[in-house]
C-alpha cells in the first residue's frame, strides 16, 4: 500500500472549478515519482474523501480556494488551517472536503493533509475548460505540488515524453484520447 495519495478535486463542468482534476492527471501524464503515489480524480466526491483521509499517511489535495485574492494566487493550507477559515467553503465540494477533515480529526486515525489551491477566476460558466489567467498559473500550482511532495522527501521527475494543459483538458471533452492522460 502507498502511503501519499494525491488527490485532485473539482467540477470539470465549471470552468476554473476542474483545476484540481486537471492538475492530478498533468502529474500523472508527466511525471515519475521515487516512491509509489496514487493520484485519484476526486472529482466531485465529497463525503466519500472520508476513506482517503483513512487510509493513507499523507494526502494532498489539489482545488480551488475561495479565498479573496487575485485568480490565480496559489496556498497551500495544511488541514489545521484550512479548517479555521470559514470563507474557504463556498462551494458544494469545499464544503464538503472541510467536512470531512473535521469529521476525520475527531476519529482515531486520520493522515496528514493540505490542500494546495488556486484563487479562480471563473466557476460559474459551464465549460470544460479554464481561463487564459488560470492557465497562465498553472505551472505555478505543478510547482507547489511537487515541493509539497520534495518536502515528504519524494523525488519527482519530469517524463522524457511530456502530454501539455491543453491535451489533458481535451481529453475530458473527448473520453477516446484519455489515454493520453493515464
Amino acid at each position: 500500500m502507498t502511503s501519499t495519495a494525491i488527490i485532485g478535486v473539482g467540477n470539470i463542468l465549471f470552468q476554473d472549478e476542474g483545476i484540481g482534476c486537471y492538475a492530478g492527471r498533468y502529474l500523472e501524464a508527466n511525471y515519475t515519482f521515487s516512491e509509489e503515489i496514487d493520484i485519484i480524480d476526486g472529482g466531485t466526491l465529497g463525503f466519500k474523501l472520508m476513506t482517503y483521509y483513512q487510509t493513507y499517511e499523507r494526502v494532498i489535495i489539489i482545488d480551488t480556494v475561495s479565498i479573496e485574492d487575485a485568480p490565480g494566487s496559489i496556498y497551500n493550507l495544511p488541514a489545521d488551517v484550512l479548517m479555521g477559515l470559514g470563507s474557504y467553503r463556498q462551494t458544494a465540494h469545499e464544503v464538503e472536503v472541510v467536512e470531512m477533515l473535521e469529521i476525520c480529526s475527531l476519529l482515531e486515525r486520520m493522515a496528514e493533509v493540505s490542500v494546495i489551491g488556486m484563487i479562480p477566476e471563473d466557476i460559474v460558466s459551464v465549460n470544460i475548460d479554464l481561463t487564459q489567467s488560470i492557465k497562465a498559473a498553472f505551472p505555478a500550482l505543478i510547482a507547489e505540488v511537487i515541493r509539497e511532495l520534495e518536502r515528504c522527501g519524494i523525488a519527482c521527475q519530469p517524463k522524457s515524453v511530456t502530454t501539455g494543459l491543453d491535451q489533458i483538458i481535451k481529453a475530458y471533452n473527448n473520453p477516446s484520447q484519455a489515454k493520453l492522460c493515464a
